[in-house]
Order: C-alpha cells, then sequence, then structure tokens
C-alpha cells in the first residue's frame, strides 16, 4: 500500500507541495488553504503534515514526542482534523479535506513538486 514518507530534516518550508496540491485539486487556483498537506514551523524546524481523517471530537490522548533533541506537541504532527486542530478544512465549504494521493495510481502533487526531496511515495 503507498504512503508518503516525510523526512522532516529535509523540508525547506518552501510550501511548493501546498501550492501544487491546491492546483491538482482546484483547477487554476493556487491557494494553500484548499490544500491537503500544510507546512507548519516550529523554531528553524518544519513539519509537512498530510491531511489525514476528520474526527468530530478533540483528541483524549496529547502526547509530547521527541524529535532529534526537541520535544513537541503531538498536535503538530497529528494528521486528522479535530475541532481542536481544524487546519484541513476548507475555509469556504466547511469541507473536511483529507488527501486522496491526486488519483490513482498515486502521483501526488506534492512529492512530484519537492525540491528538497522531504516528501517520498513509498510502497510498504
Amino acid at each position: 500500500m503507498p504512503r508518503i514518507k516525510i523526512d522532516h530534516n529535509k523540508c525547506t518550508g518552501c510550501r511548493h507541495c501546498e501550492i501544487a496540491c491546491s492546483l491538482n485539486h482546484v483547477t487554476g487556483v493556487a491557494n494553500p488553504r484548499r490544500a491537503r498537506i500544510r507546512v507548519f514551523r516550529e523554531g528553524n524546524v518544519f513539519f509537512p503534515v498530510i491531511a489525514g481523517p476528520f474526527v468530530d471530537a478533540a483528541c483524549t490522548s496529547k502526547l509530547n514526542i521527541k524529535v532529534g533533541d526537541q520535544v513537541y506537541d503531538m498536535c503538530l504532527l497529528c494528521r486528522a482534523s479535530c475541532p481542536q486542530k481544524p487546519f484541513f478544512i476548507e475555509a469556504d465549504t466547511g469541507f473536511p479535506l483529507k488527501c486522496d494521493f491526486c488519483g490513482i495510481p498515486p502521483n501526488p502533487s506534492c512529492v512530484r513538486w519537492c525540491n528538497s526531496g522531504a516528501l517520498e511515495l513509498i510502497d510498504d
């Protein structure tokens, strides 16, 4: 089953993935708010997060996660869209966004446009 592997150490924060995703899903519209991927920044580190399933309840198991020498709030890396993290809800319609790998067979725009190699389509 294909999945997108993210190497946070390679992400430069260019956000080309967000633009490519929005252009793929809404013809002629380069709007990162419509993308199924978002790049978050924590200090000097960038975290691409791909939209996963929508859940209508907030998580009850919030944890901290250690990446390298830094400790981060797990919400930053969670893919789910929930009431406390509505980043993957389309602003105009309230429609929850979820990565669809840009079709069948999977050919994600975000992976194709990632110049740094932070995103990679792999088969598990």
